[in-house]
């Protein structure tokens, strides 16, 4: 572990220890330090950006009331990260329900992307969408894998499973996106 992760690390701990003793400021501080890292992680696994802020502002909601039941065994980002992910899952959730009962717009999930014209439209876009089609249990590993950077010890442990199980659902995600991004391998190149 780097010097500046080891003394995140405490600088996280000593603001939550802070905040369960009374401190409102020292929530501000963690809620800017991992802001972003919460709404991206929240963007790629939904694939859209309508409700990053109402998301993540439950995110913070449910840190800010469970706080005090941090144990101080895991980093606060595998703890935070975890959390993010549940908030993503009842949201999934819940647009599932609420489609069930108001029906599908397709407008927002046409996958086909203009061939003619390489600029027509923007590759991480395409990649984006082609990452919103895997199903979710491939999806969260491969995001904080690639994207969030997180080792597959710390994956393991948000999700809840063993590391040969990360490394699988990784390995199948990536499969799964190649075979989704096939179609434009010219258009990616």
């Amino acid at each position: 572990m780097k010097t500046q992760n080891i003394l995140m690390l405490d600088d996280d701990f000593a603001l939550i220890k802070k905040f369960n003793n009374g401190d409102e400021f020292a929530f501000k501080v963690l809620i800017s330090r991992h802001r972003e890292k919460v709404r991206n992680l929240i963007y790629l696994m939904l694939g859209n950006g309508e409700y990053i802020d109402d998301i993540s502002q439950n995110v913070f909601i449910a840190v800010y009331r469970n706080l005090n039941k941090f144990k101080f065994e895991s980093q606060f980002t595998t703890w935070l990260h975890k959390i993010t992910l549940n908030k993503c899952r009842d949201h999934m959730r819940r647009e599932k329900i609420k489609n069930l009962f108001v029906g599908f717009s397709n407008e927002d999930e046409d996958f086909p992307v203009p061939t003619d014209i390489k600029d027509e439209f923007d590759i991480q876009e395409l990649v984006r969408k082609g990452i919103g089609k895997l199903p979710e249990k491939l999806r969260a590993p491969m995001v904080m894998k690639d994207f969030e950077g997180f080792s597959y010890q710390e994956i393991a442990e948000i999700l809840g499973t063993e590391v040969g199980t990360v490394k699988s659902r990784i390995f199948r995600a990536r499969e799964g996106l190649r075979k989704i991004l096939e179609p434009y391998k010219e258009e990616l190149l």
